[in-house]
């Protein structure tokens, strides 16, 4: 088996697991609230990057693997294989939790606005998550100053974090392959361009903009306060 069919295999895994679970908990676990939905999309994601960022990276996200490669930290030919595992696998996971719940009127955790939340509303929020969450995984997976262990910690609080204050308001996607699952096993496509578009700007600005920061050693061995 070649090594990039190992690395597609552990994105779509893991994107499935994220759709499964994290997508189940807001579709079946009512009781769950907003506190609860958040911290189960965090876990899903530490969890998953714990278990197969030593074979992928563990992007789960297309946003993450475009902003990387925008970065210059992923190669390009990579790419279209890992957008395509990540969107495969949110999808399967979408109709697996359709079969399991077996209601036609289920959302399955689709990301939608609230009622009060406008289009420019909505896309400033998805910007303005992915834009940290990107900035924190250029932290912890590109910086070896960080303390690489504990990636999967930051970067399944910051989803965690995302999620618990904003979910009521667009359901705190950041993540285009999060949405197209559940949209297209709803057949609900609804404000679908804005998770798509905005997540991805987020998550290529937050790439560049903590590679503008980073404040390498051998940059600048003389900044006052720096590294």
């Amino acid at each position: 088996m070649s090594k990039q069919l190992q690395k597609c295999m552990a994105e779509f895994i893991g994107s499935f697991a994220l759709i499964f679970f994290a997508c189940g908990a807001a579709a079946i676990n009512d009781e769950l609230g907003t506190l609860g939905i958040g911290l189960v999309f965090g876990a899903v994601i530490m969890v998953m990057i714990l278990a197969t960022g030593h074979i992928s990276g563990a992007h789960f996200n297309p946003a993450v693997t475009l902003a990387f490669a925008v970065d210059g930290r992923f190669k390009w030919s990579q790419v279209p294989y890992y957008i395509m595992a990540q969107c495969l696998g949110c999808v399967a996971g979408a109709f697996a939790l359709a079969i399991v719940i077996n209601d036609p009127s289920s959302s399955l955790g689709l990301t939608q606005a609230a009622s009060d939340v406008s289009h420019t509303s909505l896309f400033i929020i998805e910007f303005v998550l992915t834009f940290i969450l990107m900035f924190v995984i250029s932290a912890v997976a590109t910086d070896s100053r960080a303390v690489g262990e504990l990636a999967g910690v930051a970067i399944g609080g910051c989803v965690a974090i995302a999620a618990m204050v904003f979910g009521p308001l667009t359901g705190a996607s950041m993540n285009p392959a999060r949405s197209i699952g559940p949209a297209i096993a709803t057949a609900n496509y609804n404000d679908l361009l804005f998770y798509i578009i905005a997540p991805i700007l987020g998550a290529i600005c937050g790439a560049l903009f903590y590679t503008t920061i980073r404040c390498d050693e051998e940059q600048d061995n003389n900044a006052a306060g720096c590294c």
